[in-house]
């Protein structure tokens, strides 16, 4: 049941947003260590290859990630 407080229930969604970034961080990781091509992740995530790339490479990268590339 939402609060009845609108900064109570505002915080609470920001909260599972962060809570869904980091479960989403770690899962694609996931994926890439294990040999997923980028339209993999994103048809699993229902969104353009452009768009996990762009949100996830560098992150990837700086964690030692080895990147599949096209070709």
């Amino acid at each position: 049941m939402a609060s009845k407080d609108p900064a109570e229930s505002l915080a609470a969604v920001a909260a599972l947003r962060r809570l869904a970034d980091h479960i989403e961080d770690a899962a694609v990781e996931q994926a890439m260590r294990a040999g997923w091509s980028w339209p993999q992740v994103a048809e699993a995530l229902g969104v353009t290859r452009q768009a996990v790339h762009k949100k996830h490479a560098k992150r990837l990268i700086a964690a030692g990630v080895t990147l599949r590339r096209r070709g």
